[in-house]
Formats: structure tokens, sequence, C-alpha cells
């Protein structure tokens, strides 16, 4: 089945706020509910894996279009965000990467 074909499936019939697994791990599909300015639409979650092989936040980072990806690709590549989150890391060193795990995956 093709990525498009999967999605629409996916829109069709998933449930509203339903998460799904992707083939690439750290990515999820989140189904978002109409509202009253928009029908149902589809979002990724990103969300890296931690060592125990679960995603290190409860709630990952929500995408809804390419350009927000853009948006966030910048930020993430500015060097003074870096330097102010190895100085967090350098005061918080024992923190712990916590998750849980998921069956349903989607090929992407």
């Amino acid at each position: 089945m093709e990525i498009s074909d999967s999605l629409r499936t996916f829109l069709e019939n998933g449930e509203d706020w339903e998460r799904k697994n992707t083939t690439v791990p750290g990515v999820y599909l989140i189904k978002l509910p109409k509202t009253r300015n928009r029908p149902s639409s589809l979002a990724l979650e990103l969300n890296p894996i931690g060592e125990s092989g679960l995603p290190i936040k409860r709630k990952g980072l929500m995408i809804m279009s390419g350009h927000e990806l853009e948006a966030f690709r910048r930020l993430f590549e500015n060097p003074k965000v870096a330097s102010v989150l190895d100085a967090i890391d350098d005061l918080f060193p024992e923190r712990r990467n916590v998750g849980r795990a998921a069956d349903d995956v989607v090929e992407i």
C-alpha cells in the first residue's frame, strides 16, 4: 500500500487524536479532529526513542506541514539553542529518559 493510501485510510477510519507508529523510530502519525474551521487532518509527532527503546517524552513535537518542519529545523540548527541546552545539561546531568511502547505501525 502506498503512503497516500495509508494516510487516507487512517484519516477516514482513525479515531480523533489516535496516534500510530510509523516505520521510522520516533515518528508517529496523529489524527486531528475536525474543528469549526477545518476538516479532520493529520500531523506528524516527532519524539525520539531513548536508550530504553521508548519515546523520551510523553508528548513529542507536532508538525502539521513542511513549512513548520523547515521553521523548526532552522531553530534546531541555531548554535545558540545548542549552547543553552549544553548549559542546561551541565546543570542537570542525571535526567532520565521515560517513555512507552506501542504496537500499531504505519510504514512511511
